[in-house]
């Protein structure tokens, strides 16, 4: 294989409000879980529902915008990358791990006050490509969030 993909796509609810704040740098960091929830008949003919939970990070413009605009419950399209980080315990020494989903791209699936859901037709953030930085540089127009 001459490469390789690090490519996430999930569509699921946030679990709580994003978590933001900024880094030494002055940039702005949002954290927030989404779940994702899989249906499907086990060997037995059951239905069977299992959820996913997945800690996502997004970075600079897109941060601030999930902060925003992001809360518990809302139907949300994160596209990014999957990073694992692990560290040894300080009072155990056991190594523990973590898995983020860094996202590059956030587009909300419901209209304002739409409870039940449903497509807005678009509107989202899209971090263009950047050299390994983090932060994600400014929108087509920084003076308006696309809906």
């Amino acid at each position: 294989m001459a490469g390789s993909v690090n490519r996430v796509i999930l569509v699921g609810r946030l679990g709580k409000d994003p978590e933001i704040r900024s880094i030494p740098s002055g940039t702005s960091v949002a954290k927030f879980s989404l779940a994702t929830d899989e249906r499907f008949t086990d060997k037995n003919g059951e239905k069977q529902e299992r959820t996913e939970w997945h800690n996502v990070v997004a970075w600079g413009k897109l941060a601030e915008i999930c902060g925003q605009y992001l809360r518990k419950g809302k139907l949300v399209f994160i596209e990014g990358s999957i990073r694992t980080e692990s560290w040894d315990d300080k009072e155990t020494g056991v190594k523990k791990y973590r898995t983020e989903i860094i996202a590059k791209d956030m587009q909300m699936l419901e209209k304002k006050g739409d409870e039940e859901g449903g497509y807005s037709g678009g509107g989202g953030y899209r971090k263009p490509a950047a050299s390994g930085a983090p932060a994600g540089p400014a929108m087509d127009d920084d003076d308006e969030v696309p809906f």
